[in-house]
């Protein structure tokens, strides 16, 4: 366990995505799924540019609200970014979803097919009970208008936190994780000292849990013939949302995130993660070799931006994560 002093990652704020359309998106979100709007801002200038590693960035940003997370919606309004593949799957090393957690899956699905997705799963998919740690959740994948991967997630009594289990009359509670699929410990263990290495040991992100998924339920969800996949749950100090690596066993690793992808790329999602010391925590990665998108840590004066420093790394498989230091309210 790590003592508070030397944590640096306190809690995931908001997960955002690059988006064609941030109109379309939000129509989508509101509508589709029960998300609320917060706020919509469009920010320019050099401290933008340099955060995300793009030369004359104009961004229309728009916070999003579900329970007690935040999404983003990026929209880059001078720059038209590379689409996501359209034969992308589960084990490609760029896939990376929102698990949506829902209060009746029946219901939510009903709700979400009266809409325009592409769904990934064959149906809702119940997993079985010799997986102890997701025992009897309920699960559907899906891809939002621009491709971007989404779960919905039912919860049992005996699984998931427990806000999840309040009573409520909201159909869609909130976002429990984003799963993202590494390049896999089942044949390379250096792959995933790689990532625990990141996440664990230089962001101070705590492990959770871990599972092996498997047999015709995983490969319904995930639509990946025999799709063996195990599973290792992170979650920061101050819990809420976390992040889950995934690293597939059967059909194996995917192709690996193209080295040219950029912020502005529709593929593009950054995870948030509020720190405590920036400068000590960027030390600590320029020590360990970690990739920067960003040119310099980024400090922004303006108050009414989301934040007041911020900086753009990598992780091992190319996974962007913006590290940031919140407005003092």
């Amino acid at each position: 366990m790590h003592s508070q002093t030397d944590v640096q990652v306190q809690r995931i704020r908001a997960i955002a995505l690059t988006v064609t359309s941030c109109d379309r998106s939000l129509d989508f979100y509101t509508q589709a799924l029960g998300f609320e709007l917060v706020s919509d801002i469009t920010v320019e200038g050099q401290d933008y540019s340099d955060l995300q590693g793009i030369t004359e960035a104009k961004i229309r940003i728009i916070t999003l609200r579900l329970g007690d997370e935040l999404i983003e919606l990026m929209e880059y309004l001078n720059i038209q970014g590379k689409p996501i593949p359209t034969d992308s799957q589960s084990n490609d090393i760029w896939f990376q979803h929102l698990a949506i957690v829902v209060s009746d899956m029946d219901r939510a699905y009903a709700q979400l097919c009266s809409f325009p997705i592409e769904p990934i799963s064959v149906a809702p998919q119940i997993i079985l009970p010799d997986n102890q740690t997701s025992d009897g959740v309920h699960a559907f994948k899906f891809k939002d208008p621009d491709g971007h991967d989404l779960e919905l997630i039912w919860f049992p009594p005996h699984q998931g936190q427990d806000k999840w289990h309040q009573n409520t009359n909201r159909l869609f509670l909130g976002i429990d994780h984003s799963a993202m699929s590494t390049t896999g410990y089942a044949y390379a263990i250096s792959n995933t000292e790689q990532s625990l290495h990141f996440y664990r040991d230089l962001l101070g992100m705590q492990i959770d849990s871990r599972s092996l998924n498997w047999r015709a339920t995983q490969a319904r969800l995930d639509n990946l013939p025999g799709a063996e996949v195990k599973i290792t749950a992170l979650r920061p100090v101050q819990d809420g949302v976390g992040i889950e690596l995934l690293d597939y066993i059967v059909p194996g690793k995917g192709r690996p995130m193209p080295s040219d992808w950029i912020s502005c790329d529709i593929a593009h999602i950054q995870i948030e993660l509020v720190v405590n010391n920036l400068e000590q925590l960027v030390d600590k990665l320029r020590g360990n070799g970690v990739q920067f998108v960003s040119s310099r840590i980024v400090q922004f004066s303006d108050r009414s931006f989301l934040y007041r420093q911020g900086c753009l790394v990598k992780d091992p498989d190319g996974h962007t994560i913006l590290l940031m230091v919140e407005c003092e309210i």
